[in-house]
């Protein structure tokens, strides 16, 4: 006759010493499989130490996990003692007609001790594997109130199944539980960052392999541009002016490309030398000063007279603040006003760049030093560019062991861009000949 145990109304009554033992042992061992199954999160080794340790503590002689498959509405073999799990697993378990079904959709224990007296148990995994079942006890695997599988235990070595091995499996199942979802959530997490880890090198193979495809059509197009913006007259030159401006503003782009590969890769070449970052400032604003007047804007240079040694790569960091101004031209609007601050510690030299445009919206200042990343909706923003350019700024900066980062005016309208670089402390490089005075 079948016997449905619920495990809340079992007492315990030692009535030796050799019970108080025995039950002592059977808590210590409780408390080992606890730590051990909490501690590891590779899904295979958990599923085959629960087992394992799920026949020793009833002293069975095989014990399995069996785990829901929502798409087939089936339950099917995780792990089992004895028995190549593979194998297994190809084994559907049904819900109705068996007793793990029966466990898992009343989500309920089951104890019987002679299987005989029943006709539920499903027999086909037992032919197929060889192995006859005498007694079996059952328990539901749950998860936040949720049944995800059962964990049965099979054919007790001495004597039956009693109310005893119900709670020490029932317990074993609920930490079992607990450890198995941890090692699914853990496991998924690991999938999708490899997906992410393979995106990203997909993306920067492509960057990578078109900034370089791209420079030899490029070439020729700025070769025939120049050549025929020379010799055209008239409406043709006009023509060839813009066709020569728009391949300019292409080349630009794939050096934004070519340098965010080389970022990315880790290939960044410096050539450093030391000279004053009042310098690099004062030529990136000699390079700007046409598309500030364009739009009548303020540019203000506030830069102390006595120099401010940094020890960088002076073509780099002339490509840093020509980014971060150009990015201030950008968002400031027509009237507007753009600072630019150098100031020098013992050990430290800082750059500003503000303007008085929108400024960040809180919730994006994290985000704008990202590669391709826009403030502005891409279907309606109102400024060119694709992303890159402060993220070559970051990339750039901290290659030479600086950092950047943005702030929103303390006062009004606008965004504040700040850099700190190590002070150089070593004799002044000789300016280079194409640099200015100054």
């Amino acid at each position: 006759m079948d016997k449905l145990y619920n495990a809340m109304s079992f007492t315990s009554e030692l009535r030796s010493p050799y019970e108080l033992r025995q039950t002592i042992r059977q808590l210590a061992r409780l408390v080992e499989i606890s730590v051990v199954i909490n501690s590891t999160l590779e899904i295979d080794r958990l599923l085959q130490y629960i087992i394992e340790a799920a026949a020793d503590l009833l002293d069975c002689e095989a014990a399995s996990i069996l785990l829901y498959d929502e798409q087939e509405n089936s339950l099917f073999f995780a792990a089992s003692t004895g028995s190549d799990p593979l194998e297994l697993a190809k084994i559907p378990v049904p819900i109705e007609g068996s007793i793990a079904g029966k466990i898992f959709s009343e989500n309920t224990p089951y104890l019987l001790n002679d299987l005989s007296e029943t006709t539920e148990h499903y027999n086909q995994v037992g032919r197929q594997v060889n192995f006859t079942t005498r007694s079996l006890l059952g328990v539901p695997m749950r998860i936040h109130n949720k049944v995800i599988g059962v964990l049965e235990a099979l054919n007790k070595r001495d004597g039956e199944f009693n109310g005893n091995d119900l709670r020490l499996l029932s317990v074993t199942a609920s930490h079992a539980s607990v450890a198995i979802e941890n090692a699914r959530l853990v496991q998924a997490l690991q999938r999708a960052n490899e997906e992410l880890r393979e995106a990203n090198r997909l993306k920067s193979d492509f960057i990578a392999i078109a900034s370089h495809e791209l420079r030899t059509p490029l070439g020729v197009i700025l070769g025939y541009a120049s050549f025929l913006k020379e010799d055209a007259q008239g409406e043709l030159s006009e023509h060839a002016e813009m066709v020569l401006n728009s391949a300019l503003r292409l080349r630009a782009l794939v050096e934004d490309m070519t340098n965010l590969s080389m970022l990315q890769k880790g290939k960044i070449a410096l050539h450093l030398e030391v000279f004053p970052a009042q310098r690099v400032v004062l030529e990136a604003y000699q390079e700007t000063r046409s598309a500030v007047e364009t739009k009548s804007q303020k540019l203000k240079l506030h830069i102390p007279k006595k120099d401010v040694l940094i020890r960088a790569d002076y073509a780099k960091m002339q490509l840093v603040m020509s980014n971060l101004i150009n990015n201030a031209v950008r968002f400031t609007p027509p009237g507007g006003q753009i600072d630019i601050r150098v100031s020098g510690t013992k050990r430290k030299v800082g750059i500003e760049v503000s303007d008085t445009g929108p400024g960040i919206p809180p919730d994006k200042l994290e985000n704008i030093f990202r590669e391709f990343y826009q403030v502005e909706d891409h279907l309606t923003r109102r400024t060119g560019g694709m992303g890159l350019g402060l993220a070559i700024t970051k990339g750039i900066v901290e290659a030479h062991g600086g950092r950047i980062w943005a702030e929103n005016r303390a006062h009004g309208h606008g965004a504040v861009f700040k850099i700190l670089l190590p002070r150089a402390t070593k004799t002044l490089t000789p300016p280079r000949s194409d640099a200015p005075n100054g």
